[in-house]
């Protein structure tokens, strides 16, 4: 029998990353604290800084694709990088669960939109309309987020409704997920979509209905998160400009450029 995917870990107490340690704690809304030594940035969302040591340097992490199609897309506008040593922490304001993916050298990871929290400043960053009008419908939105570990590790931090658990599929090996439960993907696993159809009338009769899953063929790992649904609320929630960019020092980089 194929193994069950299994649940990451819901805390860590000390990880590394190139340039960084790092910690996972929170038991309702996870927080993501990072002590950084200054030699290797890291770029996250403006919005999902939760706070930072004064003294930190921050700035504009560099995009390959400019603010009016991230815009379109519904995308956050900038990407900020912090770029100098000392300690900072992230959160989403949703509960949730916090996972930690080490890329080794060579290898890349597909992340869901609107749920990435941060990487490390060695991972290329891109983001890619979903193409096909079954993966737009099935596959959890209209963009992706992709992330390329090119010369050397680093690591992504994603953020999951419910738990996150995460399957490794050995080659040709498959599972299929409900379209809002996937979180991740290796580069070299392959998504498609797989529709059942059933009679929903008594003694079989009545109008026709479908069961849509999104199916992931290995090899490698898909993350499964297990609140599948979660009401579309706006980043920084509640009316905290802060987080929305509209004031502090990230509002002020991120008012200033859209000024211009």
């Amino acid at each position: 029998m194929p193994s069950a995917p299994n649940l990451l870990p819901t805390s860590v107490s000390q990880g590394a990353a190139p340039g960084l340690n790092y910690r996972l704690e929170g038991e309702l809304v996870p927080v993501l604290h990072m002590a950084l030594n200054g030699e290797v940035p890291v770029y996250f969302e403006h919005h999902v800084l939760l706070w930072k040591y004064p003294s930190m340097q921050i700035g504009l992490h560099p995009l390959k694709k400019g603010l009016k199609r991230r815009a379109f897309g519904g995308m956050p506008l900038l990407l900020i990088e912090a770029q100098s040593a000392g300690e900072l922490a992230f959160s989403r304001d949703a509960p949730g669960h916090i996972a930690a993916l080490h890329l080794p050298a060579g290898s890349g990871i597909v992340v869901r939109e609107h749920q990435f929290l941060a990487a490390t400043g060695g991972v290329q960053y891109d983001y890619n309309r979903i193409k096909g009008f079954a993966n737009v419908m099935y596959g959890g939105g209209l963009f992706i987020d992709e992330f390329y570990a090119a010369d050397h590790e680093g690591v992504v931090w994603v953020h999951g409704y419910g738990n996150v658990f995460e399957k490794e599929l050995d080659p040709g090996e498959s599972i299929d997920v409900e379209p809002g439960g996937w979180v991740y993907r290796d580069h070299s696993v392959q998504m498609s979509q797989e529709a059942y159809g059933f009679k929903t009338g008594l003694l079989g009769g009545g109008p026709a209905g479908n069961l849509i899953f999104n199916r992931f063929t290995g090899p490698g790992r898909v993350g499964i998160q297990s609140a599948y649904y979660h009401p579309p609320v706006a980043e920084g929630a509640g009316g905290n400009t802060q987080r929305e960019g509209g004031g502090g020092l990230l509002g002020g980089i991120v008012g200033g450029l859209l000024d211009n």
